[in-house]
């Protein structure tokens, strides 16, 4: 009878221990939102990769910027691919988000595209030039156009300038502002549109011979995995991150993309 009371509640204290221990294996796929084009495509591979370790992703896809990271917040995915670090730090003094990120993945240099002139000293006094709306890449693109010497920004406005910030435009180049994923399909009605390179991968652009401009491959702007404050220790979710760093994701972010992706970690 003690025998049989002895591996009765050893076997109970055995199943309590396993149940205390977070496991990889997950009754539902860890869910991930990306934007469509070279995050999608990259999580794919990762998904792949994860599968060999028991990992099961499932993949979402957005249309624009605010989405993944309200369905974040909200509890409707585990993680986000999608975004640089200024952004996010943006959305979360705007919004009240206690998202952080958990790693690096890629950088996109920016850059500015046009169908109607071969490069930016033919844009004419008034050109109109598209940027995005939202404040990080706003900024951005701004600071892109003061680095090609077309305007001068107000130097406290920092990574945040938006259009008010110009204090000098000797060409008097007009701004309009569109959301980011619109601004592909502006080139047929601006002069010229500061574009992010997944949304112009998407579009069938290729950075590296129709942009007339793009941003430094070093800029502060990686984008990162990101995850709710408090799953950001899951076993999961590390493993996710550290599947991300392999050799094989590392390998089709260069053959895919030429550099026009690039590898940010």
């Amino acid at each position: 009878m003690k025998n049989a009371l002895f591996k009765t509640l050893a076997g109970l204290a055995l199943g309590a221990l396993v149940a205390a221990q977070p496991a990889l294996a997950q009754n539902k796929p860890l869910k991930v939102g990306v934007t469509a084009g070279p995050h999608a495509q990259i999580m794919e591979v990762v998904k792949g990769e994860a599968a060999k370790q028991g990992l099961d992703i499932q993949i979402i896809e957005f249309t624009d910027y605010v989405q993944p990271n309200a369905a974040l917040a909200a509890g409707d995915l585990d993680l986000n691919s999608y975004q640089h670090q200024p952004y996010l730090d943006n959305a979360n003094a705007d919004r009240g988000y206690k998202l952080v990120s958990v790693g690096k993945t890629v950088i996109f240099p920016i850059g500015i595209y046009s169908k109607k002139v071969k490069s930016l000293d033919e844009l004419k006094d008034g050109a109109r030039v598209a940027i995005p709306n939202d404040p990080t890449n706003g900024g951005r693109a701004l600071l892109l156009l003061q680095a090609q010497g077309l305007i001068k920004l107000d130097p406290g406005a920092g990574l945040r300038a938006t259009p008010i910030d110009v204090v000098e435009n000797p060409r008097k180049l007009r701004f309009i502002e569109l959301d980011a994923a619109q601004l592909p399909r502006s080139l047929a009605d601006v002069d010229a549109a500061a574009v992010n390179t997944n949304f112009a991968l998407e579009a069938g652009l290729n950075p590296k011979q129709d942009a007339i401009a793009q941003e430094s491959p070093d800029s502060p702007y990686a984008n990162v995995l990101v995850v709710r404050e408090q799953d950001k220790d899951r076993p999961e979710v590390r493993k996710l991150v550290e599947i991300y760093h392999t050799q094989p994701v590392k390998d089709f972010i260069a053959q895919k993309y030429q550099d026009a992706v690039v590898a940010a970690w």
